[in-house]
């Protein structure tokens, strides 16, 4: 079936720029930053997404993954200032700042449990009023009340924060958090590693360098992690190829990163003064790229949340081999205006997952398989 796909995509490809390009990933080659240019600017879309669901289907069959999982986000007070967040606020007396009490969060993870969750997803902002201490007790207690729950919580933007309220160096911050029971990190806070785009949307937060060393050290110590990118503000595209190669050379020295997570930028309620959602087409060329360019890392997700149903149903077939989960409470991304649902039934997931063409494997965190639907 795959030879015919690609025989069909090579018989009607259009764009004779990219033909070098199809010959390095059938014959397994890696591909460069220009190859990455290349197929970020061809036109030639059915060709890009037949050779990534190639890729795909390579590693991980007809295989698509979803996850019970839910998003608990803390507090919003933050100390940094993010020119494209909406979710966050430096002031703590704002009427949309919030804080949550311990109980709360145990509540939160214990509904999610009775529902069937097998991970929370935790990330918020960074209190100017919370010692190290209280995240640590977050874990803590969540471990203590659910010991087969798997915590994911904690970006690398939170690591740094830590390691500056406690004065302990990232290995030792990351230390105590898995010692109290975390159990991988999430992503975020990657956006774009070029130093100019960070320099416009993100001026105060930590550089790439500091992002994959806490990841880096991360997986050192048996912790698994994912990595993102933010696009469709003011990057460019060789910015966005440049973002995946410095992920895929980190990945060469640790492999501990399961899935690559490109999440559309949300473009209400912020200060850089972009009107436009990320359009369909350049959703599907940034996963496709994603998994043509990063040969190293196992999965690649199509965040529903970002993107919508509709289009991260068409990502399966153009390289994503992931839709997430049912998330129950997201906030960050439609704080800044996404259109999606702020969570997805586990029947629904399933159903778009066929509708597709694919396999619907329900995962915890780390993608091993808990049920297969044929």
């Amino acid at each position: 079936m795959l030879s015919i796909d690609i025989d069909r995509a090579l018989s009607l490809a259009t764009d004779k720029e990219i033909f070098p390009v199809i010959d390095k990933v059938l014959n397994g080659e890696r591909l460069s930053f220009e190859d990455g240019v290349k197929l970020f600017r061809t036109n030639d879309l059915l060709t890009l997404g037949t050779l990534a669901n190639y890729v795909t289907e390579k590693k991980n069959g007809k295989y698509a993954y979803f996850v019970i999982n839910r998003q608990i986000n803390p507090t919003n007070v933050c100390s940094l200032d993010c020119k494209f967040c909406a979710f966050a606020t430096m002031d703590k007396n704002d009427p949309k700042a919030y804080e949550m009490s311990y109980d709360e969060i145990v509540e939160k993870a214990r509904y999610a449990i009775s529902q069937g969750a097998s991970e929370v997803h935790i990330v918020g902002g960074l209190h100017p009023d919370w010692s190290f201490d209280v995240y640590l007790n977050m874990i803590s207690i969540l471990r203590k009340n659910f010991p087969n729950l798997h915590i994911k919580a904690f970006t690398a933007v939170e690591i740094d924060y830590f390691s500056k309220l406690s004065g302990l160096s990232y290995e030792e911050v990351l230390t105590k958090l898995k010692e109290a029971g975390l159990n991988s990190l999430p992503g975020g806070g990657a956006e774009i590693f070029s130093p100019r785009v960070r320099r416009i949307i993100a001026p105060t937060k930590i550089g790439w360098k500091k992002y994959l060393e806490i990841h880096k050290l991360a997986h050192k110590l048996g912790l698994h992690s994912t990595t993102t990118m933010l696009y469709g503000h003011v990057e460019t595209v060789e910015e966005r190829v440049d973002h995946m190669l410095k992920i895929r050379e980190a990945q060469d020295e640790t492999g501990g990163f399961t899935c690559f997570i490109p999440l559309a930028y949300q473009p209400e309620n912020n200060e850089l003064n972009i009107t436009d959602h990320t359009h369909g087409v350049d959703d599907l060329k940034t996963i496709a790229v994603s998994r043509l360019m990063l040969d190293n890392v196992p999965h690649i997700k199509a965040y529903w949340v970002m993107i919508g149903e509709k289009i991260a149903q068409v990502a399966l077939n153009f390289g994503a081999d992931d839709m997430d989960g049912t998330v129950m409470e997201e906030k960050i991304a439609h704080f800044a205006g996404a259109k999606s649902p702020t969570q997805q039934q586990k029947e629904k997931l399933i159903r778009l997952i066929k509708e597709a063409g694919k396999i619907p494997v329900e995962r915890d965190t780390l993608y091993n398989h808990i049920r297969v639907y044929e």
